[in-house]
């Protein structure tokens, strides 16, 4: 049975929120609000929490995961980022923006595209997202959750804990997301090439 966390939106309970991360720290899966729609998320360096949220999403190793991180500083350790994307990133960050860039060594080969050794990276404008990445102290790998048999995402946590209660280790609550994806906005081959409009506004980055 998924534990289950209710959690205030804006002021976020973080003794909770450690009881989630210590679920991360061992390998678990959990589905988390975003600033976009719920997500489940793992363990950045767990295989098997990786293959699970894969297994769960019904994805292979060439669907895009997406990398959650605290701030644009961090977002850096993770992908090669020359001035001109610099200079977009921080005009999308925090939002509802992905953006697929060359993975550094940092992200596990394994998690990264196989053929492009890219990845996707987002610094979420959702309270309760960035206190969870407060407490584990590192990004989360994320995806959203949208079951195989599914066009949109779950957006109900109590659903989403009803559906999955003996594939996730916990459901994060914080109310309903928006449910529009995010913008991806592709930076890996030298320019932005818009692969989904989503929530993010292309004007707010100048495109």
């Amino acid at each position: 049975m998924a534990q289950y966390f209710e959690v205030h939106p804006e002021q976020p309970q973080v003794r909770l929120l450690k009881q989630a991360a210590d679920l991360l720290h061992k390998g678990g899966v959990v589905a988390v609000p975003t600033d976009s729609s719920y997500a489940l998320v793992c363990h950045l360096d767990d295989k098997a929490a990786v293959d699970a949220l894969r297994r769960i999403r019904g994805v292979d190793e060439r669907h895009h995961l997406t990398l959650l991180c605290r701030d644009l500083s961090e977002l850096a350790s993770y992908a090669r980022v020359d001035n001109q994307q610099y200079r977009l990133l921080k005009l999308g960050t925090p939002g509802p923006y992905t953006f697929i860039l060359e993975a550094t060594k940092e992200v596990p080969r394994r998690v990264s595209h196989p053929s492009r050794r890219t990845i996707g990276l987002r610094v979420p404008d959702h309270r309760v997202t960035q206190a969870l990445l407060e407490v584990m102290g590192q990004p989360l790998l994320a995806t959203t959750l949208i079951l195989p048999d599914h066009d949109e995402a779950l957006n109900d946590a109590h659903t989403i804990r009803e559906v999955l209660q003996k594939r996730v280790q916990a459901v994060v609550d914080a109310g309903a997301c928006p449910l529009e994806p995010t913008t991806v906005i592709d930076l890996s081959g030298g320019g932005a090439e818009v692969l989904r409009q989503g929530r993010g506004e292309l004007a707010a980055l100048g495109l």
